[in-house]
């Protein structure tokens, strides 16, 4: 199993349960990132001996097709995440998320591989900005792949994340800084609210997927929703209780940045009409399904329909002392 951006949040999640086997006997696991140092440290925490780690940058074709000979799958999560600075830097965001994810495609046709999973975002869904963009045409892509005529049967398939509370970049750890550091906390928005998962939730996710994908479908856990304040005053209890803070925290509001979502979209209008819905996932198949030749069945399918589009501001949001028991029962903070 080969694991791009290894070094990530997701990424790091992943390498970890594939070499403790939860996943199953793995014969090898790849690991590859282009963040020296951090891949280094992930190579003396990970000491299985079945366990390999190279720097790439998945712009050089040759770099990747040289790693990817001999892998059975490949979970892609490395990319660049951040909307504000993809949105300074576009350039940089389609060399990465979308020039560096067609190596690893054509790469992975060439080696034949098995299964190919490409971790994508909310973000996708009617994007607002650069990194959505390219995270919407890196799922297209992964969807195309499948029909290309090289393809010797190499199984392309999507997932597609909420937010990954205590990942770097989130909320979470900003949050927990300002509460530790004695300052209220800024919040863009009062009316935000968001899907929320574990960095191991995300993690099972892709594997998961691995496991089931059939080809050119997008799967969507389905998730709790949080309002963000709810989420920031449930944090406040936790850690002053936690730490003995006296200091008489406020949520300051000071507006949404340039491309920011007051809600989250995890599944568009346009999806709903060829999704459906099983236990634990959404799943929207291609939208031009005829030409997959595919007859897409799961197990444990709970609705053939999917009669609304799956959005954070039309959910039932939990409440206060739910965001407080899911933090605390996760061990998220």
């Amino acid at each position: 199993m080969l694991v791009t951006g290894a070094c990530g949040t997701v990424g790091r999640a992943l390498c970890e349960k594939i070499a403790g086997n939860h996943y199953g006997e793995v014969s090898e696991l790849v690991a590859i990132d282009n963040n020296e140092s951090e891949l280094f440290f992930l190579q003396q925490e990970i000491t299985n001996n079945n366990a390999h780690f190279y720097i790439r940058d998945l712009r050089h074709f040759e770099g990747v097709r040289n790693v990817m000979e001999g892998v059975d799958v490949v979970f892609h999560c490395a990319a660049l995440k951040h909307v504000t600075l993809c949105e300074m830097s576009p350039t940089e965001a389609v060399e990465t998320n979308i020039v560096g994810l067609q190596n690893l495609i054509l790469a992975a046709k060439q080696a034949k591989v098995e299964r190919f999973i490409f971790t994508s975002s909310d973000k996708a869904v009617n994007p607002t900005n650069v990194m959505g963009t390219s995270k919407l045409m890196g799922e297209r892509l992964v969807s195309a792949a499948n029909n290309s005529r090289e393809n010797k049967g190499t199984i392309f398939s999507s997932t597609r994340f909420g937010n990954v509370l205590g990942s770097r970049g989130s909320v979470v750890p900003i949050f927990e800084k300002q509460i530790l550091d004695g300052k209220d906390i800024t919040l863009t928005s009062t009316d935000m609210t968001r899907f929320v998962m574990t960095i191991e939730e995300a993690a099972d996710l892709v594997l998961d997927s691995g496991r089931i994908a059939l080809g050119g479908e997008v799967f969507i856990t389905k998730m709790p929703v949080v309002r963000i304040e709810d989420l920031a005053h449930s944090m406040i209890d936790i850690l002053a209780s936690r730490h003995n803070l006296k200091h008489d925290y406020k949520v300051i509001e000071i507006g949404i940045k340039p491309g920011e979502k007051l809600y989250e979209e995890l599944m568009s209008e346009e999806e709903m009409h060829r999704s459906l819905e099983t236990e634990r996932y959404f799943v929207v198949t291609p939208a031009f399904k005829n030409l997959y030749e595919k007859e897409y069945k799961y197990e444990g399918v709970v609705s053939d329909t999917v009669d609304r589009p799956y959005i954070s501001s039309v959910e039932p949001a939990a409440s206060r002392d739910e965001v407080k028991n899911y933090l605390l029962e996760k061990k998220v903070i």
